[in-house]
């Protein structure tokens, strides 16, 4: 029988057709803050989140009054999942060194790992406080040591929320503001009057926030493109059961009106008890309004016939979360390619990546998976590389084989640049663009 859907989402040119209307909003919006900077800034912040401070960012005795309405329990619990990220992040840290050696005789390459010197860090929190989100960009650039790390967060009920605030503080922002959407990472990216631009753009966010920090790369970098989150359950009947797989599959959904969720099984049974359990689910949870937009447009349930198609099938999607429930999880793990994050096994789900356990949750979506992973304190490392000869020896060798290559391409210029040390350094008379001969310091 093959690969067949019981389920399938929304046709892909519908979606098309939503990601023309976002493109030209921001675009638009993006021109305007260019061109207005605070003001404009000022005037969406009031259009589309009512919030309209005298200013966006928190002065220390602000963020101070505000941290101070969360409570010691929530608090140490805002700690513990902050230590978790860090000492995941300080890990990954530690594996990423500089290295130096020795080529040839005299020639010695090697390449420093450094921070870049400025982020903005977005917060998503209009419907939700993503509480931890700040742990994951702001907490992993204090990690890579990053000099200025700027973070923002809508506002939530018309007001800043202390948990994300008090996980922003903790993180160790350097510049606080409760700003949000596309005016945020325009903002950060452009710069106004009163806010600097910095060099690089993370953090996961709506489709709007998506669309901005693409539209922006190459001026500023960015992590990668986070869009709305996805997940994938790849199930069978020994691991999981149709409550389990509707659970993992709902819980994603909530996130927003545009979260795809989908389930790969081997088994008909599995996928057609799913299907009855995610009705069940959505009678009692109170998120279903957004869940089942959700799972109507953007829901698939996909069966195979084997596990080398469930495999193929999960490696074409590349979605951000991939829970995996099988006989077989090992396998998954070492041959799937294209994914944000793997959750293997019934008793790993994709909400304690998200909150507490440390990786981080800032993943590619939208297939991005097939080119690149989620963000983590490398992605705020930029390694570059340096060389220096330190023997006449080495000059003399060196530029022998750069002059005669300079010049098989055609660049004279080059060339000369490897003769005059040819010259110098092993006596050696060459007249001007001359190619340099093959000389015993050479062979």
């Amino acid at each position: 029988m093959g690969i067949h859907y019981l389920k399938q989402s929304k046709p892909s040119d519908e979606r098309a057709m939503d990601d023309v209307k976002i493109r030209s909003v921001v675009a638009k919006t993006l021109h305007e803050i260019e061109q207005s900077g605070d003001q404009a800034v000022y005037e969406f912040s009031k259009k589309y989140d009512n919030y309209s401070p005298a200013s966006f960012r928190l002065s220390d005795s602000e963020v101070e009054a505000i941290t101070s309405r969360v409570s010691t329990s929530q608090m140490s619990d805002i700690k513990f999942a902050h230590d978790q990220v860090v000492k995941f992040a300080q890990a990954q840290r530690d594996s990423m060194l500089d290295i130096e050696i020795e080529t040839l005789p005299g020639v010695i390459l090697g390449h420093r790992n450094i921070p870049v010197q400025s982020v903005g860090c977005y917060v998503p929190g209009g419907k939700f406080p993503m509480v931890a989100s700040a742990h994951m960009s702001v907490a992993t650039a204090k990690v890579a040591q990053v000099p200025r790390i700027v973070a923002t967060t809508p506002p939530f009920n018309g007001e800043p929320n202390p948990a994300v605030i008090a996980a922003m503080k903790l993180g160790g922002a350097h510049e606080i503001y409760v700003l949000g959407g596309i005016q945020a990472i325009g903002a950060m990216a452009i710069g106004t009057q009163t806010i600097s631009p910095v060099h690089m753009l993370v953090g996961p966010g709506n489709a709007y926030v998506a669309e901005a920090k693409r539209q922006l790369y190459g001026r500023v970098g960015i992590d990668l493109f986070a869009g709305p989150t996805e997940t994938m359950v790849i199930a069978d009947e020994t691991s999981a059961d149709a409550e389990l797989c509707a659970t993992d599959l709902l819980g994603q959904a909530e996130h927003g009106y545009n979260s795809p969720c989908v389930l790969v099984t081997n088994s008909h049974q599995l996928a057609q008890n799913t299907l009855g359990q995610i009705e069940r689910i959505l009678t009692i949870l109170p998120t279903a309004d957004t869940a089942r937009t959700s799972w109507d447009h953007y829901g698939e349930v996909i069966v195979c016939d084997n596990y080398q198609e469930m495999l193929e099938v999960a490696n074409e999607i590349a979605s951000e979360h991939v829970q995996v429930m099988t006989d077989r999880d090992e396998w998954f793990l070492e041959n799937l390619h294209s994914y944000g994050a793997l959750f293997l096994g019934p008793r790993t789900n994709v909400a304690n990546g998200d909150k507490v356990i440390g990786t981080n949750h800032t993943l590619p979506t939208k297939k991005a998976g097939r080119y690149t992973g989620g963000l983590w304190v490398g992605k705020y490392i930029k390694t570059h590389s340096y060389q220096k000869i330190i023997t006449d020896e080495a000059a003399t060798r060196i530029g022998e084989y750069g002059s005669r290559l300079c010049l098989l391409e055609g660049f004279v210029g080059h060339a000369e640049q490897c003769n005059i040390r040819v010259r110098r350094y092993g006596n050696i008379d060459l007249p001007y663009g001359a190619g340099a001969p093959h000389s015993d310091a050479s062979e």
